[in-house]
């Protein structure tokens, strides 16, 4: 009955009626992006044939490139401006971009289109993080809201794109655009119902907007992100899992389909299992949580997806699969410490830039871990999981070292307001 308890504890966050709202809002929007990439990987085949992962690839190169470049600037915007304003314009600005996409006839005009729609998802994803403690009421309810919303995370990534491409079946991969962009109509609506405003109640955080000290905002973001020993351990696994992770998600399909000589349904089971273990782990993990010691959730974390990937160029298809759940696991256990770390330890008028700051350098993280991902699966075929594995568990090794104990969290500074 506890273990019961402790996994549908995160939906007492829905208790908190404008969490509730703008919970809603964020999963009809995650719903739409499952849609969207499903949509733009149809169009990759549609122009590229054969060669549609090297569309993909390009693809996906922008879409972090965009995240990198633009989350700094979108999380010190967060601060000075209404973030309902930023949530809901961000939303009106991807229906426009994904309700132009059944119309473009050339591989340029894709790759125009994904970036501009992920500069609007850089800009949108640091205002939900750091919006969700001001529409919280009770303390406790706010790491319930975390793992709700990365459990919904998960789970419309696992599930999404399967109700995506059904949907496809019936209205056409082009026609799929325009039911993503009433997702996005839909929750920009119930943005701009949400009761009050978004507004960080302190006017001298908003007093210039020069490019000066627009810049200075974001370095002060990057500073707090590694100043704060906790949370500064927390990235630096974040780096570690990313190098992991990158391994199953570019690698898996070379090893399923070509190692294993299994076919596309195989791949997808493989994937699946990963997606179940990320979403179990996501809604579980506030109560792995509970004693405050994020540094338990972290070594978990890491430990999980290492010990998976290293030994998955050597298993059987159903150990590979038992070992992508574990994964999964690991991969979702790392998510939840740094955003409660953020909400605890940040002033809430400088929590905007600190998430910008934080989402920026994970995309980063995966970003390099891709490259290496691509050279492992290069020069080390057939042995690259164990590459990947035995690199993370070096930088793992270096992270622990050079970390002091990770020391329980204190009261936060900022408040809900």
């Amino acid at each position: 009955m506890g273990r019961k308890n402790s996994f549908l504890g995160p939906f007492r966050a829905l208790r908190e009626k404008r969490f509730a709202q703008l919970y809603t809002a964020q999963a009809i929007s995650l719903l739409g992006d499952a849609f969207t990439w499903l949509g733009i990987a149809l169009l990759a085949f549609e122009f590229g044939g054969t060669g549609s992962a090297r569309i993909l690839s390009i693809a996906l190169t922008l879409r972090v490139t965009a995240y990198v470049l633009f989350a700094p600037i979108a999380g010190v915007l967060a601060d000075r401006i209404d973030r309902k304003k930023i949530l809901y314009t961000t939303h009106f600005l991807r229906m426009a971009v994904v309700a132009t996409l059944p119309f473009i006839r050339n591989e340029w005009q894709l790759y125009i289109l994904v970036f501009l729609l992920n500069i609007f998802n850089a800009f949108f994803t640091p205002a939900y993080k750091a919006s969700v403690p001001q529409v919280i009421r009770l303390k406790e309810n706010y790491a319930n809201a975390l793992v709700l919303s990365n459990g919904t995370w998960q789970l419309l990534g696992m599930l999404g794109p399967g109700l995506a491409g059904a949907m496809a079946v019936f209205v056409g991969a082009r026609q799929i655009f325009f039911i993503d962009a009433v997702t996005f109509i839909i929750a920009a609506i119930l943005i701009i119902t949400l009761p009050g405003t978004l507004l960080v109640k302190d006017l001298t955080t908003r007093s210039k907007m020069s490019f000066s000290a627009v810049f200075s905002d974001i370095a002060k973001g990057t500073r707090r992100l590694f100043n704060l020993k906790p949370l500064r351990f927390a990235v630096l696994v974040e780096l570690v899992v990313a190098i992991a992770g990158a391994q199953i998600l570019v690698n898996t399909v070379g090893q399923v389909k070509g190692v294993m000589e299994f076919g596309d349904q195989e791949y997808g089971w493989i994937m699946t299992a990963f997606g179940i273990g990320a979403t179990i782990a996501a809604f579980s993990s506030n109560a792995i949580d509970k004693s405050k010691n994020r540094r338990t959730l972290l070594l978990l974390s890491g430990t999980l997806i290492i010990s998976a990937v290293t030994f998955a160029n050597s298993v059987p298809y159903p150990v590979l699969m038992i070992l992508w759940i574990i994964a999964g696991t690991g991969q979702s256990f790392s998510y939840l410490p740094s955003q409660i770390l953020i909400a605890e330890n940040i002033e809430l008028h400088e929590q905007g830039r600190v998430y910008g700051a934080h989402f920026a350098w994970v995309h980063l993280w995966w970003a390099f871990g891709y490259i290496l991902a691509g050279l492992a699966g290069n020069y080390f075929h057939t042995r690259e999981f164990l590459a990947g594995g035995i690199l993370s568990a070096v930088i793992f090794i270096i992270v622990l070292l050079t970390s002091l104990t990770l020391t329980k969290t204190g009261r936060p500074h900022g408040k809900p307001v």
